[in-house]
Parts: C-alpha cells; structure tokens; sequence
C-alpha cells in the first residue's frame, strides 16, 4: 500500500494562487493526487505549480474568474479535460473583502461579486462534478471553505451571508450525493493571513490576543486537516459535517475585545 495518502486522485482545488487554497493545493499534490490549481490570478497561480512540478506532483495551472457565469462550466471542461476525471473538489476562492466594509458601504457590485464567487460557483462546480463522479461511479469527495463568520456576524454582511450559504450548500449536497459514495464537508478557518484575510487591517494584535494557542494559523494548519478530510483511510465515515480549524479564537470574543 502506498504511503500516499491520495494516490490516484484526480483533484480542483480554486482559489490555489494565494493562501489556503494554495496550502491545500500543494497538500493534496504531495499526498499524490494529480492536481489542477484554478485563480483568477494567473501571474501568481502559474509559478506555484511550476514550483511543485518542480517537486515532481503532477500539477497545471487553469486560470478562471469564477464571477462570471459561464466560468464555473469552463473550468470544469478544462479541468476534465486535463485531468480525465475529477474525484476531489476543494472551493476556496473568495473575493478579497474589506475589513472596514458594513452594511452601508458595501455595494451591489461587491454584494454579488461576493455571492456569485463563493456561493453560486460553488454549487455550479459542486454539481457539475457530482455528475462527472456519479457517472463514472467514483467515490468522490467535496470541501468547502467557509468560515466563523457563518455563524458569526461581523459587518460583512456579503461574507458572513456567502458563507453561511457555503455551509447549508454543503449540508444539502452531503444529504443528495452521500447514496452515491459522495462525501461532502467543510472546513471553517480561524484568522490565517494571506489570500482574502487582511490581518493587519483586522488587527493582529488583538487576534492573537484572542487565540487560545497564542498565534494566528498558516494555511498549512489548513491543508493538513483538509488532507484528512478528503483521505478516505482517516474520513471515510465523515459527511455534511463542518470543521473548526481556529486555534480556538471562536473561545473568545475576538470580533470586540474587551478593553484591558
């Protein structure tokens, strides 16, 4: 047997430019799966898989803007198209919010730039692929990033709102595909900087403040709990379930600190 956890997978993995997406890219890479990154950031996607090529992980890099509506279509055609088929599908992309942004100064543009990304691609490329994999009878697997603030409101009201889809989406494709050996999950991050998380803008200090381990996460502490969730030998009785990767700040309250 294989010490590679995901030998023989065929993987999507969006938002792989920057960040989560990126650790989880290169995650699954080195676990075995053959990988295609996706971003709407090409001059930062294309030398990350030139890097893990380099490595020897059987990667390419599609670019795609997933705001759009024929995007989702388009990638999963190029995807299949250069994979053969698509066993794994992780959705991390994200627009990149504004910490300062509320109810009143987000606008339509931002609102459904937001939506159209994190909610309606998804569910597109969710279920486009759940047709590629019931087709070919594969036991397929789903991850969606969501996040705390599904949960949790913090004035982002088009974040807070696209995740909090991401987890009912989730929820509901686990219950539809599970008969067909479809497991479908979530993770929801804690404060990791880089790709859509401005830690500076949220503040650090008090992030950190409010992290029960004392730091804020790395997309590593991301990807390696996406690779367990997607393994079969560690998951393969895990669906319609979100995960908590946070450090413990979801302990505190580290939307309002209090004042010291």
């Amino acid at each position: 047997m294989t010490d590679r956890l995901l030998e023989g997978d065929t993987a999507l993995v969006t938002g792989a430019a920057s960040g989560i997406g990126r650790g989880i890219a290169a995650a699954l890479a080195r676990e075995g799966a053959r990988v295609v990154l996706t971003d709407i950031d090409a001059g930062r996607g294309e030398p990350i898989a030139a890097a893990l090529q380099k490595e020897g992980c059987d990667v390419r890099f599609i670019a795609s803007d997933l705001s759009t509506a024929e995007g989702p279509a388009t990638l999963l055609q190029g995807t299949l198209g250069a994979l053969g088929s698509i066993s794994i599908l992780v959705h991390s992309a994200s627009p990149r919010r504004l910490e300062a942004d509320n109810i009143f100064t987000v606008s339509d543009a931002t609102w459904h730039g937001m939506l159209a990304v994190n909610l309606h691609a998804g569910f597109a490329l969710a279920r486009g692929a759940a047709r590629e994999m019931i087709a070919r009878k594969t036991k397929g697997r789903m991850l969606f990033l969501t996040s705390l603030h599904a949960e949790s409101p913090r004035n982002l009201p088009h974040y807070s709102a696209s995740k909090a889809g991401q987890t009912m989406l989730m929820k509901e494709l686990a219950r539809a595909l599970g008969p067909h050996g479809i497991r479908v999950n979530a993770i929801a991050p804690g404060a990791i900087p880089g790709g859509g998380f401005d830690a500076n803008a949220a503040g650090v200090e008090n992030l950190t403040r409010c992290t029960s381990l004392g730091r804020l996460g790395t997309p590593e502490d991301i990807a390696g709990m996406a690779v367990a969730l997607l393994a079969d030998r560690f998951s393969a009785y895990v669906t319609g379930t979100t995960v908590v990767v946070d450090g413990g700040i979801a302990l505190h309250n580290w939307i309002e600190p209090p004042t010291l």
